[in-house]
């Protein structure tokens, strides 16, 4: 079995799942279960919440417990019964428990991957994280383009039942052949203070601060892009190839960065990243047209692809083999789940002033992330500095 082959089918069928999710859940709990905007801001915010705990303690807890292979298992199962809890739930209350139990499974996916691959790299055995990890965005728009075909013909119920089938899917290939070395029983005790140690390794706590900034900066997007776009008259059937503009642009980002950004320090990559995030805010806000806005998403190439790729060769040149899961906790926890979490429901309040209000907010982030980048930039450069002269 080629490693290559195994981890892009991985990010294939995972993203697949995301490409629907993301996107347009916060729309189905609107337009399918009767939420109000601010109702269903709260519920994935309370979720958000819960995948930060969950990726922080419990996925770095049960990763010093269980192989990478039996916890991509367990949390794909434990996915598909929260999404069945979805049928019978109605009412507020009920719609929030299921949330945050899909909340607890569901997304630590993402981190489980990202540390199989980190894991393979360090082993020699994955060549190309980029390639692979472009694979995920594929699927993710093949995804899209699929879901705005059954919406447009059988409405918003069909984003449930294909979230349904794409996790059954997901479940399914991870019961066949995995890599050996993600087979293997973690060395008990590996995880004993690993935070505390992680915080030790040079400059850590200023790249992880920068990389939680630029993470957050999509609350707005995630939550509300796909109501904005119908606030502003994009057709309905475009919509999900407007979101998959994005999408492609991280594929080609990711499908080319192991190549042309090899020789680029982590500190310029962030930099670009936290640039382009707030070209891409300013846009939004400034002109909310359909054109405008579409052009906006070939940006996510630099406001997400390039800040995660950012913080993957970080991880990959500085973090200890036994630390990467633990990492990959704390990074989907604080970047990916609390932060935008925080942020999604300051993106909620600006939206119900104005729609545009909540994206144009999202500079708050991306402004200071950029001057932290550059700090980060100089300091990189003075240790490189330091290393040649010692070299000498």
């Amino acid at each position: 079995m080629k490693t290559q082959s195994w981890m892009s089918r991985q990010f294939f069928s995972f993203f697949m799942t995301w490409g629907i999710f993301l996107p347009y859940w916060t729309g189905w709990l609107i337009h399918i279960k009767g939420m109000t905007v601010t109702q269903a801001s709260l519920i994935m915010s309370l979720g958000l919440a819960i995948r930060g705990l969950a990726t922080l303690f419990a996925f770095p807890y049960l990763s010093g417990k269980f192989s990478s292979r039996i916890l991509l298992n367990g949390m794909s199962a434990g996915t598909l019964i929260a999404i069945l809890c979805y049928i019978p739930a109605d009412s507020f209350a009920s719609l929030l428990l299921v949330t945050l139990l899909l909340h607890f499974f569901y997304p630590a996916l993402m981190p489980a991957l990202d540390s199989a691959a980190g894991i393979l790299v360090q082993n020699k055995q994955l060549k190309d994280y980029g390639k692979s990890r472009s694979w995920g965005s594929i699927g993710f728009v093949v995804s899209g383009m699929i879901l705005t075909f059954f919406t447009g013909g059988f409405g918003d119920e069909a984003i449930f039942w294909a979230l349904l089938l794409g996790m059954l899917v997901v479940l399914f290939l991870g019961f066949m052949n995995t890599p050996a070395v993600l087979s293997q029983k973690p060395k008990p005790g590996q995880t004993k203070g690993a935070i505390r140690k992680l915080f030790s390794i040079r400059h850590f706590g200023l790249v992880l601060i920068i990389v939680i900034l630029l993470q957050a900066a999509h609350a707005s997007y995630y939550n509300y892009g796909y109501i904005y776009l119908q606030e502003i008259q994009a057709p309905k059937y475009l919509i999900g190839a407007i979101i998959n503009i994005g999408v492609i642009a991280e594929i080609l980002f990711f499908f080319i960065a192991d190549r042309t950004f090899r020789k680029f320090s982590i500190g310029s990559l962030l930099a670009l990243a936290a640039l382009g995030s707030t070209a891409r805010w300013i846009l939004v806000f400034a002109f909310p047209h359909v054109i405008v806005f579409s052009i906006s998403q070939m940006l996510h190439a630099f406001s997400f692809a390039m800040a995660h790729y950012a913080f993957m060769k970080y991880l990959i040149r500085y973090v200890p083999h036994e630390q990467v899961p633990i990492t990959q906790g704390v990074y989907s926890a604080l970047a990916l789940s609390w932060s935008t979490a925080l942020f999604t429901i300051f993106g909620g309040y600006l939206y119900e002033m104005e729609p545009r209000f909540a994206f144009i907010g999202m500079v708050v982030c991306t402004i200071p992330a950029a001057l932290l980048a550059f700090i980060y930039r100089r300091l990189e450069g003075k240790k490189e500095a330091e290393t040649r002269n010692l070299a000498v």
